[in-house]
Formats: C-alpha cells, structure tokens, sequence
C-alpha cells in the first residue's frame, strides 16, 4: 500500500482538476457588440468615422445587467478613454450604448482600435479587446482635449474563484486542463524513454528496453488524445478540425515517427536485435522531436499559441486561477502515464518470461 501512495496521488490530482476545472465559473465577458447606427454598413460594420455618434447592442455572458448601476468606456490603449453618454439595459445579458466618438485622436494612424469595458459591482469588469476600429482624422491634436485621461480605474473584480473569459475560447478555455497537460505529460514520458535507452546501449540489459518501450507506447497514446483534444478545440476557436498551421502539422509529424517506431518494433522477432533497434530509433526520434516541435513552428507564423510571436502561457493568457488547476493537471496526468507504463512493463516482463519458459 505505501509503495502505491503516487496512483493514488495521481488519481486525487486528476479529481481534483476534473471537478474544479469543470465546476468553476467564468467571469462576466463580452460575446459581441453589434452596430445599431444609422451610417455603418455591412460587413464593415464595426469600421465607424471619428466625430460620430453611434450605438452598439452588447451581448455579454454571465453577465447581470439588470438592478445594477452599470458604466462603459471605449479605451484607446493608455492613451484615454470615451464614457457612454447614454445606456439602456435590455435584460440581464444585453444592453444598449450609446457613444460620442471623438472628432480628434493623438496618433495618425488611419484606423485606431478602442477597447470596451463594461463594469458594475457585481459583475466587476467585462472586457472586449478591439471591440471597434475608428477611422480617425489625419490631423491630430496634442492636447488630447476630447478624451477622459486615465478613467478607468480601480476596478473590483467579482468576488470569489472565477476563470478569466476570453472573446475566443469562451468555455473551451476549460481544455486547457485536457489538451496541454497530455502533451506535457507526453514530453516527460519520452525523456525518461530516452534515459533509458541510453542505459539500454551502454549496459545491454533488456530491462531498460522494455522500460523505454513502455514509456513509448503510453506516450504515443498521450500524444494521439492531446492531438484529438486539439482538434476538438480548433473546432470552436478557428472553425475547423484542422489546417495547415505548421504547429499542428509538425507534432503530427514527429507523433508519425514514433508511430513507425512501434510498427518497426513489432516487426522483429530477435529480442537482442529488436531492443537494439529501437533503442537507436528512440533517440533519432527523440532528435527530431525537438526540431519538429519547439523550433520549427517559431520561425514561421502561427495561429497556435506560443508560436509565431502568439503567447501561450504568458500572463495574458494564464491567469493564477487557471494555474491552480493546470499544473496539478500536468501532475495528475504524468503520474496516471507513469501508473500505466508501471502495468505495461509488469506485463511485458512477465510475456517474456513466459515465451523463455516456453
């Protein structure tokens, strides 16, 4: 029972990141602000003219709109912010504003992009980044004159434990505790496989092999699982299962390596040669994951985080809220590889010593 505390562990870990990942709610956010002005056109309709008032309908989410004093800006970066001189609540998750966008802006780029937020005290701050672009004039002023300078302030947030909301994950921001921690988890299983092979090479004992190939196949699973769950997740933040971004092609690259190495394995009946060969392929393989994965997709753009100048878990991204729950996920999830590797190499070690009795 004691040589056992790490499943168990594991397994604890794993409810844990399950029922709080799962449970925990998101914090009031934006889904869409439409135009409702006379003058904004079609598919340009979040394109409007400086000097300009217009009124949008806001669609929030876990939002309550209603028996509450609510206030919206349209902040342009640092820079200063415009109040909505008109609001009109429609129900708990819609509500109308009205803006008077400014004739001038302080920089000279032809489109600026401004920011809403919405706040009342029980929802705290609801945010859309680059909710409208304004056309601006091409002769700015310094004074900066028709903008609130630094409004936005002070801000409480909602009370209790809340993950943040984002314009495009929305409630899929929850795979984060799925999708990343399997890849994570994969990664360290392919590092010990690795250790092991070259322990394989230098002292011959078969032991060691059938430790790396155990690792192997638990996580080529892994890895199988966290390219569905990627795909499941694409689905609802790009529209579709897959594209030809470089991340999502390369990891399966490097996956189809290790593929072939199972297939090469169970091809060769001679366990001296077999162990030899796959140990050697383990690390070609390990080789070219590296390559593949980590450094390929960062010399090109991509739509995938952590790639291509896209953040992945930098602050904008992973709040303290979410690292409650995902790295004890990328806990749980190696201690169940590491349990299920444990069961295989128990398995193969005892179908050896059977096919030698044998």
């Amino acid at each position: 029972m004691r040589q056992n505390w790490w499943k168990f562990l594991g397994i604890a870990i794993l409810i844990y990141s399950v029922v709080i990942g799962m449970s925990t709610p998101l914090k009031p956010g934006v889904l869409r602000m439409d135009p409702m002005s006379i003058g904004q056109n079609g598919n340009d309709s979040l394109r409007i003219l400086h000097g300009e008032t217009h009124k949008f309908r806001i669609k929030g989410y876990n939002t309550n709109f209603i028996d509450n004093e609510n206030t919206a800006w349209l902040k342009l970066d640092s820079i200063g912010s415009v109040k909505a001189k008109k609001i009109n609540i429609v129900n708990d998750t819609e509500i109308d504003l009205t803006f008077d966008i400014p004739e001038h802006f302080p920089q000279r780029d032809t489109f600026e992009s401004l920011t809403l937020v919405l706040y009342n005290k029980e929802d705290g701050p609801a945010i859309l980044p680059d909710a409208v672009f304004v056309r601006s004039d091409l002769d700015p002023r310094n004074d900066n004159a028709e903008w609130e300078l630094n409004p936005i302030a002070n801000l409480v947030d909602k009370p209790g434990m809340q993950f943040p909301y984002r314009s495009v994950l929305h409630e899929t921001i929850r795979n984060t505790f799925f999708h990343i921690p399997l890849w994570f988890s994969m990664f360290i299983m392919l590092i010990v496989s690795l250790v092991y092979s070259i322990k394989y090479l230098r002292s011959g004992n078969l032991k060691y092999d059938i430790y790396a190939s155990s690792l192997v196949n638990v996580a080529v699973l892994f890895g199988i699982l966290g390219i569905i769950t990627g795909s499941l997740w694409a689905k609802f933040t790009w529209g579709t299962f897959w594209t030809t971004d470089v991340k999502l092609n390369m990891s399966t690259v490097a996956m189809l390596i290790y593929v072939a190495s199972l297939i090469l394995r169970s091809s060769i009946n001679d366990i001296d040669r077999r162990a030899k060969l796959s140990a050697s392929y383990n690390i070609f393989a390990f080789a070219a994951l590296i390559p593949l994965v980590f450094i390929i997709p960062r010399l090109t753009d991509s739509l995938h985080p952590g790639n291509g100048g896209n953040p992945a878990l930098g602050g904008e991204d992973m709040e303290n809220t979410l690292r409650m729950v995902f790295y004890p996920a990328i806990i749980g999830f190696t201690l169940l590889g590491l349990w299920m590797s444990s069961v295989l190499i128990r398995y193969e070690i005892i179908k050896d010593k059977w096919m030698t009795r044998g």
